[in-house]
């Protein structure tokens, strides 16, 4: 299809994005092209207003079969060119789910002998994760990796070197997904070499720059091919802007009988007829587990056949044949019925008009006006058994747009009761066209899910994996001091088992190899007067720093998390930060924001039986977990390695590692209130503000293979609880501080917050200069710090020069224990902790101060 052809596709008397740029001052600013490949609309997203609704793509606006993988295939002959012959052979193409599936396989058929393989939101049972990545700005980020052949990714399945990655992605808007993309698989495969492909570049100059530091910094080349660029030109509050029009066009079609959203015609709806493609054997539906050049040989082969049976159901249709016919294929599934599509339109020639689109996942505002990319919505629910839940899904521009008939593309685990429901998906076709065919190809099942062991082999949806019956949360105020609704302790219930030791003799265990300090719990240190008058003077002096830091890493996580995240803290220390972070979205946003605390221990990892009680309640996808500051980034390591491993122990998938803090001094994560390492008040004490919660237990004689970690409840201790006070004078601070996190997450959405690991480094180089050549025993930053002098055996004290009122709390209980302070420079916090690097018990003395030296 030549560039001509193409544009003679797209052009348009009236752009389809002007009705968006007029009301809101959103511009596409690019070459000359760029308006006749892309339109605007409008979504209901906190992340973003507008979409950009591309006329080649095929998802959200019918097109031209030739034209939509025609765009793919010129995009993959320029790869070609690009990396030579023998280079493309050894290329693999990766495209993104769900929306740029169908394009990323056009790249690889232009490419000519490349694999491909797309992500996928749908997990298949038995199928092994090789590995994920997040897409900050989507309504549905998780993308999960489940190629057959687990050396796809690897060398192409060749067993070769690494090959070239080639990954596609319809638009290029910022780089986020494509660099989160990288950066995962390098670590799993280094290769030298990447070449992004994608329809239209978006990328402000400060984008363009941070692909080129990134390249740099792993030591690799990364191309890019376009076929269009530009910028979207987006004025100051055009995010609040957007939704307050989304809310009014919403709020007046309602009113309205009909309109936009694709009401149903009088006449009575016609019945469905089903159409026998004869799918070739053993070639897969799409490239969700993977597709190879002797797939794609053997689909070309049987589309001609597969064209004139759709034909003649065409034909065979009531009423005169059908002229104007859509091909529409079902959210991932983009390939298989784009290529049925190209077949359908050469079999039929100039007697019909064939277009090609597909369903989606993502709501988008609908409004009826020819300068505006979506005209019309049919709205029906999910079909596949999602691993996710039910939801709405839709079809845009299919209502009133003439089509004689539409075919309908689905696999066979989409195949279900509710596609064929009266408010199902077929339903609502039928009310706007004469025709409804349905063609079902099986859906591809890798020989290691199969039942029968063989490739190809059609199943049913696959049911959803139950938990077995498991507890529900613990809660205030038979368990913790807080009140119900701030938060869920997934633990159990060990109150009553003694489990304290004193500290010198768990120290020496712990060091010695005898036992782990989660098998144990220290007693629980009771400040003085003096240190607990020290506690209340630094929360009020830290309350409104403490709230924009709070204020500001939730707007962050409902930012780029979506507008219903699921609070998960590691209990203990985040526990108090999750419910300030629940209050926060409560008070300015009037969300009621789920809030669980979950046990996560070093060296053995996260509660896997937790884990499974959240996905069996919860979208993993939307599980953010939480903690109160970084260190030296342990836990951070921690986390992402259990899971991963849960998820290859056959756990649900879509849980994001990351962990979203109130303070990284660390460097550590992307999610953060502030970087700076200053004085937490819940540092300075232990379950007194905390709920009255020990930290977990995690004892083989006490935690069964399917319980929960565990913990105890002091009430004992209800006298000296500050955990309301503490959590009552930071909320008291957050109208006041409103407008500074306004400013700060405004700020930090638009910067570059890759962990630096600077923590890390610095942790390294103090083992080694002090000569205790274990990491373990470096405790950075004051909230680190202050857990070292209150629950091990402290050696020294490193405080960096200057610091003032943040370290009071720290040079009064190293007083109280006999602790040197030193003050040193060239330290990126405020101070670390060393715990006595050969502690025996005679390293104490009788009074238990700890000694001056080794």
């Amino acid at each position: 299809m030549s560039e001509r052809a193409t544009r003679e596709e797209t052009v348009d008397v009236v752009w389809s994005g002007s009705w968006v740029a007029e009301r809101l001052g959103v511009a596409l600013e690019g070459d000359g092209e760029l308006q006749e490949l892309l339109g605007l609309a409008l979504r209901r997203n906190p992340k973003r207003a507008h979409l950009l609704v591309s006329n080649v793509l095929g998802k959200h606006v019918p097109q031209r079969p030739s034209v939509v993988h025609g765009a793919g295939f010129e995009l993959g002959e320029r790869v070609r060119a690009l990396l030579g012959a023998q280079e493309a052979r050894r290329a693999v193409v990766l495209g993104y789910a769900e929306t740029a599936t169908g394009l990323g396989h056009a790249v690889a058929d232009g490419l000519r002998d490349a694999p491909y393989l797309h992500s996928t939101r749908r997990p298949v049972a038995g199928v092994e994760q090789a590995g994920g990545f997040e897409e900050a700005h989507s309504h549905a980020t998780s993308h999960l990796l489940l190629p057959e052949d687990r050396d796809l990714l690897a060398s192409g399945g060749t067993g070769a070197d690494a090959s070239v990655l080639v990954l596609v992605d319809d638009e290029f808007s910022t780089g986020n997904t494509v660099l989160n993309t990288i950066r995962a698989l390098h670590a799993l495969h280094p290769r030298e070499r990447y070449v992004i492909v994608a329809l239209v570049d978006m990328r402000s100059a400060g984008d363009r720059d941070r692909l080129t530091v990134f390249a740099a910094e792993i030591g690799a080349r990364v191309d890019l091919v376009t076929r269009s660029t530009g910028t979207v030109a987006l004025p100051d509050g055009v995010l609040e802007r957007g939704q307050a029009l989304v809310a009014a066009q919403e709020a007046e079609q309602a009113g309205r009988a009909e309109g936009p959203a694709g009401a149903a015609e009088d006449a009575d709806p016609t019945p469905v007829t089903r159409v026998d493609l004869d799918w070739p054997a053993g070639v897969p539906d799409g490239g969700r587990h993977g597709f190879t050049p002797a797939h794609r040989a053997a689909l070309e082969a049987a589309l001609p056949a597969m064209a004139d049976r759709i034909a003649a159901g065409l034909d065979d249709a009531a009423g005169p044949t059908p002229r104007r016919v859509l091909v529409l294929g079902f959210e991932e599934l983009m390939y298989a019925p784009l290529r049925l599509g190209t077949a359908l339109e050469a079999a039929l020639g100039a007697d019909a008009e064939v277009r090609y689109s597909t369903t989606t996942r993502s709501p988008v505002l609908a409004v009826d006006d020819p300068g505006y990319a979506i005209r019309t919505r049919l709205v029906f629910p999910a079909h596949d058994d999602p691993a996710d839940g039910p939801g709405d899904r839709y079809a845009y521009n299919v209502a009133g747009a003439g089509f004689d008939a539409v075919v309908a593309v689905v696999d066979s685990t989409a195949d279900t009761p509710e596609l064929h429901a009266p408010d199902g998906l077929l339903a609502r076709l039928a009310e706007h066209t004469g025709h409804v065919l349905l063609a079902v190809l099986p859906s591809y099942v890798p020989a290691t899910a199969a039942p029968t062991g063989v490739p190809g082999t059609p199943t049913p949806a696959p049911e959803r994996q139950e938990p077995a019956v498991l507890p529900e949360p613990l809660r205030g105020p038979d368990f913790s001091s807080y009140a119900p609704d701030d938060v869920g302790w997934l633990l159990q219930d060990l109150s009553d088992t003694e489990l304290e030791a004193p500290t010198e003799e768990r120290e020496e265990a712990i060091q010695s190899g005898g036992a782990h300090y989660a098998e144990s719990l220290p007693v629980e240190y009771q400040p003085s007067a003096a240190y607990q008058a020290l506690f209340t003077a630094a929360l009020e002096t830290s309350a409104a720093r403490i709230a924009r830091a709070v204020g500001t890493v939730t707007e962050t996580v409902l930012a780029e998390r979506g507008p219903r995240p699921v609070l998960v803290s590691l209990a203990r220390a985040g526990t108090p930060v999750g419910v300030l972070m629940r209050r926060w979205a409560q008070h300015r946003h009037g969300l009621d924001l789920p809030h669980y605390a979950i046990s996560i221990v070093r060296g053995r990892g996260i509660d896997a039986t937790a884990l499974r009680w959240l996905a069996a309640h919860h979208d993993p996808a939307d599980v953010v977990f939480v903690d109160g500051w970084t260190g030296k980034g342990a836990i951070t390591r921690e986390l992402a390695a259990a899971i991963t491993e849960f998820e290859a122990s056959g756990g649900p998938a879509g849980f994001d590692p990351e962990i979203s803090v109130l303070a990284d001094p660390g460097g550590c994560v992307r999610t953060y209130g502030t970087r700076e390492d200053f004085l937490i008040p819940s540092a300075c004490l232990n379950s007194t503000v905390s709920g009255l919660i020990s930290r977990t237990v995690l004892r083989a004689d006490l935690v069964g293979p399917d319980d929960f970690h565990g913990g105890k409840f002091y009430r004992e201790l209800a006298d000296a609880d500050v955990s309301g006070l503490f959590l009552d004078t930071i909320a008291a601070r957050f109208d006041e501080v409103s407008g500074q996190v306004e400013a700060e997450a405004k700020e930090l959405l638009a910067a570059d917050r890759a962990p630096t690991w600077e923590g890390w480094a610095a942790v390294e180089r103090i083992s080694e200069e002090h000569g205790i050549h274990d990491v373990n025993l470096v405790k950075p930053g004051v909230g680190e710090t202050t857990r070292v002098l209150l629950r091990r055996v402290p050696w020294k004290i490193l405080a960096k020069r200057g610091a003032g009122a943040d370290l009071e709390h720290i040079r009064l209980l190293a007083e109280q224990r006999g602790v040197p302070v030193e003050e040193v420079d060239d330290l990126p916090y405020s101070c670390v902790g060393l715990i006595h690097p050969r502690f025996t018990r005679g390293a104490t003395g009788a009074d238990g101060k700890a000694v001056q030296g080794a």
